[in-house]
């Protein structure tokens, strides 16, 4: 059985890497952080996902609708075997496939583009309701950010697939209450988040997005109607300077404080 924890660091690690190795462009290293867990429970024990066959008829599907997030998305492939160490490093460089945001890939498992936010669930409402018409029995992962559901888009798509009772359709809500521009709660509060989702026809369940073992627990579980999942989550997760701190919504790290960070995970010599 995968070490969640012990996977979940190298991933925060391969993280950091990529952020540093861009240079004065900086890199989404804080809403990466906060997803880590939830990616890795996805990729390691939730989703039916094969790596050596990544457009499996039978795989599930996910859609990082917060596609500035992809860094953790990158550093599970790593994890998978999927990409190596020196491609790793090419993120966000001229012709590299790891764009700053998903690039559609069918030999990563990238299903879609993504990044223009609002997007996303649209995407996995489709392909809900394809798998659902075409008998399958595939699932299909949406994940989310909390200041993107400030987006109007998001409760059309939600409206949908409640009326079309997509139960293979699971959202999850990376709520580490933080935003491109500042706290969620100073640029516009979607407080109580669970109860918006309810009222849209959801189950809806809270769980602490850092724990994998709730997280496993509610990723697993079976409903009659689509599932949102708000993951309470820490933006910068790891990394003291980082932890709950806007600015690092997109920084640029130097090298003292590429290397303070990287102990500070635990991947000083990784």
């Amino acid at each position: 059985m995968t070490n969640l924890t012990e996977l979940s660091k190298q991933m925060r690690t391969d993280m950091l890497k990529m952020a540093y190795s861009v240079g004065k462009t900086g890199a989404h290293i804080g809403p990466s952080l906060s997803l880590t867990e939830i990616i890795a429970v996805l990729y390691f024990s939730v989703m039916n996902f094969d790596p050596k066959n990544p457009q499996n008829d039978s795989r599930d599907r996910l859609i990082l609708s917060k596609g500035h997030g992809v860094m953790a998305q990158y550093a599970a492939m790593k994890q998978l075997g999927m990409i190596t160490d020196e491609v790793l490093l090419t993120f966000k460089k001229n012709g590299s496939k790891l764009s700053a945001h998903p690039s559609l890939n069918r030999e990563l498992g990238i299903e879609f583009s993504s990044g223009s936010l609002g997007q996303g669930l649209s995407l996995g409402v489709g392909c809900a309701l394809a798998l659902k018409r075409k008998k399958s029995n595939s699932r299909v992962f949406v994940i989310l950010g909390d200041g993107e559901c400030n987006e109007g888009s998001i409760w059309e798509a939600a409206m949908y697939a409640s009326y079309q009772k997509l139960n293979n359709l699971t959202v999850i809500i990376d709520k580490n209450n933080i935003q491109y521009d500042d706290f969620t709660d100073n640029i516009l509060s979607m407080n109580p988040l669970d109860k918006k989702w309810e009222s849209f026809g959801f189950e809806t369940k809270t769980v602490n997005g850092h724990d994998t073992e709730q997280l496993i627990k509610i990723l697993n579980m079976n409903a009659e109607k689509p599932v949102a999942v708000i993951a309470e989550t820490i933006k910068g997760k790891g990394v003291s300077f980082m932890e709950n701190n806007p600015q690092w919504h997109n920084g640029i790290l130097s090298q003292e404080l590429y290397e303070k960070a990287l102990v500070e995970i635990g991947g000083a010599n990784a």
